[in-house]
């Protein structure tokens, strides 16, 4: 996809960070979007932003984890827009817990939003895109779909399993020459609220002694790079039809190490976790 202008975008997690500069980047370039959050004020903020820059804007509250929820939404932005070209999978929430006592409920909670909720959203649209004869999915996954670390390991889960999805998902739309193509997104740390929205199990209390502080060591560690220069990276992965994009400096480094490495990156990162940790 060469050009936005008059296009139609749907943006999910558009309340703040990626979503929002997503957003605002698009209806720069005259594309119409279609945003959904369970963050309501937010939500609004984003879309009277969005409007300012003379495209039309829509809103809904979507919890993406629900395919009834993302179905009714898909039809509702075809209603009002007319078509739909771009989806953007973009809500994510994070977790830190040891695996070994993680909730269940919890890692449901995280797999529900960061994997079924990009499931549901290609299900969803997919056969709107094709419909318009040009679309482009995009899915977010992260550094984290990249390599592992201790105590990330149901966000770990998700995130690679978006990237599973996802590559397979482009393979399937390169044979079915249809006009839709779909990037995987991996961020690195961009400067966004996730880190300090993160649920903390209380396992991570009794290791650091402090979960706030460990909740504040992962919003450093994350960042690097400005959602709005995400934004922009990302927009130009599909403008150029890329399979993936690795946002960041840091998310390009750790990429090549892990190529390199295999893996052996696994002691290195158990050693500074240890380190972090225990201090």
């Amino acid at each position: 996809m060469k050009d936005f202008k008059n296009k139609v975008a749907a943006i999910t997690g558009a309340a703040s960070g990626m979503g929002r500069t997503l957003a605002l980047e698009l209806a720069r370039r005259g594309c119409h979007l279609a945003l959904s959050d369970v963050n309501e004020k937010g939500l609004a903020e984003t879309a009277q932003m969005a409007s300012k820059l003379g495209v039309k804007v829509t809103t809904a509250k979507v919890n993406v984890a629900s395919r009834e929820a993302m179905n009714a939404w898909a039809d509702e932005v075809v209603r009002d827009h007319g078509k739909v070209n771009l989806v953007f999978n973009n809500a994510g929430v994070a977790l830190g817990a040891f695996i070994e006592t993680v909730k269940p409920e919890d890692f449901e909670w995280i797999m529900g939003i960061n994997f079924w909720g990009v499931v549901w959203g290609t299900q969803a649209f997919l056969p709107h895109l094709k419909k318009a004869g040009e679309g482009h999915i995009v899915n977010t996954s992260s550094l984290f779909g990249l390599l592992s670390v201790p105590t990330q390991g149901t966000y770990n889960a998700s995130k690679f399993a978006v990237r599973g999805f996802t590559e397979a998902l482009r393979q399937e739309l390169d044979m079915a020459k249809c006009g839709v193509s779909a990037t995987c997104v991996h961020p690195g740390g961009i400067r966004t609220n996730i880190a300090r929205a993160a649920k903390m199990d209380e396992s991570i209390e009794k290791a650091t002694g402090n979960a706030e502080a460990a909740r504040a060591k992962f919003d450093k560690l994350l960042n690097f790079t400005s959602a709005e220069s995400a934004a922009l990276q990302i927009l130009a992965a599909v403008e150029g039809n890329k399979r993936r994009v690795l946002v960041g400096l840091d998310a390009k480094f750790l990429d090549k190490l892990v190529r390199f490495l295999g893996s052996w990156y696994q002691p290195i990162v158990t050693a500074f976790a240890k380190r972090d940790m225990l201090g």
